[in-house]
């Protein structure tokens, strides 16, 4: 995989942070934007040959400390340099999902992998002073975000939702009734929390007041699975989460779901009103949305050329329009809008 980033009109393709490549088996993600839009979150990964090959002679996913690294770095678009912030006083070997803290321009978030559970962690913009937010926690917590407001948390733990004070203090188990709950979203204005419920593979949007009040189920995914393959060959390490969102206004969640044998983007309003806004042919798949800044447009993942391209259209629905051109056997993934660039 190889982060990139391209025009909404579909030019100036260019790959970032090349220097990241350098070392073989390597790969980038593009993971996010700094909020003045300067910087760009890029993952990076290695796999070890011996490891690879071990998989594929056993046909099952290994994960440890000698066969895999796995980092998160900011890349200043003007300048081009990186800085690896997860290595800085490194937790683990495995850290993903940073995030700059809402309301707070001095810190980051992320999550490391110790001891085989995840963790989610605070630390400064350099990189300094990691801090473990359920230091004491021997279970799997993910899905790690802050509140607009910055002063909440909220994660899945062993696949139950949680919120917490933005310490790691105070946390707060959202009774869901469901054995698998997670990917937790703020609403704009911080009063929601949307995430995942239900059994594995069979899971559907639910909503609940930053109280752990008023708790529903807002639509029903019609059978599907909820996770999309990174690629068209086996490669053991199973898909990427196909995870509901807000729109920036907070008045729709959007998220996917199966209609007939196509899996369509749809959205549903508070009030439960829903909406398809893609008709694609049998058999095809809508994947990812994301929202530009202003609200106006939708990018998303779909295969309905048979190969993984990236589109573009309005947020209320329309003729969509490609991107991304990849070759068969390529697919385009995780998309994310840069925020209005601040020198």
């Amino acid at each position: 995989m190889r982060a990139a980033v391209v025009r909404v009109d579909g030019t100036h393709v260019r790959r970032v942070a090349k220097e990241l490549m350098r070392k073989p088996n390597t790969w980038t993600q593009f993971a996010g934007w700094s909020p003045n839009g300067r910087q760009a979150i890029i993952g990076c990964g290695w796999e070890s040959l011996e490891n690879g090959a071990w998989e594929e002679e056993h046909k099952t996913f290994r994960f440890n400390a000698e066969g895999w690294l796995y980092d998160t770095l900011l890349l200043d678009l003007v300048s081009g340099k990186t800085t690896n912030v997860t290595s800085i006083e490194r937790a683990s070997f495995y850290n993903t999902g940073v995030f700059f803290w809402p309301n707070d321009p001095k810190r980051l978030g992320f999550q490391a992998l110790i001891n085989g559970d995840s963790h989610p962690f605070s630390m400064d913009l350099d990189g300094r002073n990691k801090k473990d937010l359920t230091a004491e926690s021997k279970e799997f917590a993910y899905g790690f975000n802050a509140s607009p407001d910055g002063r909440q948390i909220a994660y899945h733990k062993s696949y139950q939702i949680f919120i917490a004070d933005a310490d790691g203090s105070k946390a707060q188990h959202i009774e869901t009734r469901q054995p698998f709950n997670f990917g937790p979203q703020w609403s704009p204005d911080g009063e929601w929390l949307l995430f995942l419920a239900g059994e594995h593979y069979n899971c559907h949007p639910y909503i609940v007041r930053r109280d752990g009040t008023e708790l529903r189920k807002v639509a029903d995914r019609q059978g599907h699975r909820g996770e999309i393959t990174i690629f068209d060959v086996a490669d053991f390490h199973g898909g990427s989460s196909d995870t509901p969102l807000w729109s920036p206004d907070g008045k729709w969640i959007y998220y996917t779901a199966k209609m007939g044998e196509s899996v369509e983007l749809m959205r549903v309003s508070i009030s439960g009103k829903i909406e398809s806004l893609t008709q694609t042919a049998k058999g095809r798949l809508n994947y990812h949305p994301k929202f530009s800044p202003e609200g106006q447009w939708v990018v998303f993942g779909s295969n309905r050329t048979g190969t993984r391209q990236l589109y573009v259209m309005p947020a209320d629905g329309g003729t969509p329009r490609v991107i991304t051109h990849l070759k068969p056997g390529w697919g385009a993934m995780w998309p994310h809008w840069q925020p209005k660039f601040i020198a």
